[in-house]
């Protein structure tokens, strides 16, 4: 914030200019690359969470996955997939964490690069692709059986697909945001 000196009514443009670029140059850029890493690892480890609980058995929720996959819940090989999901979804959030934190560093740029945009786009991709096959059949315009699990379908709908979507953007976001700023590290001389 620029300051005035005292009485003057003169304000200090060295002040202003350091403010402005406090609030726009790479300390704010770095900001929101963390914000967006952070963001993401929260969104993965949230998603872990009810893998972790349907794999140990839970079954609170479950129905909003649709009667085939109820079908399959005590199937071991099912379960197995289920722990690996939920391990998957834990790997996500350290790779966000990787694009915030210093030891994300050591890690090759490429990897986690490729890890977040991909992800990330996998994420909208199947998010997206729910929400419009949702919304085309909830709308009516195109045919579905009437045997059809319609209380799967707005599950998926309204809230799997979105919930993919908020991932999926959020990683995306990530990715930009650290491909942003490691361009600057690796272009900044000494």
């Amino acid at each position: 914030m620029a300051r005035e000196k005292k009485g003057t009514g003169v304000v200090n443009e060295t002040d202003a200019a350091a403010t402005h670029q406090t609030a726009t140059g790479p300390a704010a850029s770095s900001r929101r690359a963390a914000w967006a890493a952070y963001s993401a690892c929260v969104w993965a480890l949230l998603f872990a969470a009810p893998s972790f609980y349907w794999a140990a058995g839970g079954t609170a929720g479950m129905g909003t996955l649709g009667p085939g996959v109820v079908a399959l819940a005590r199937d071991p090989w099912f379960v197995v997939l289920v722990w690996a999901t939920g391990v998957a979804k834990v790997l996500a959030g350290l790779l966000a964490l990787a694009l915030a934190r210093p030891w994300g560093r050591r890690i090759p740029r490429w990897v986690l690069l490729v890890g977040a945009w991909g992800g990330g786009a996998l994420l909208v991709f199947h998010g997206g692709d729910f929400v419009i096959q949702g919304a085309l059949a909830l709308g009516g315009v195109v045919d579905v059986p009437a045997s059809a699990p319609w209380a799967t379908i707005r599950w998926y709908t309204f809230l799997w697909g979105p919930w993919f979507l908020i991932g999926g953007i959020l990683f995306c976001a990530a990715a930009w945001h650290h491909q942003r700023t490691s361009q600057r590290r690796r272009a900044r001389p000494g």
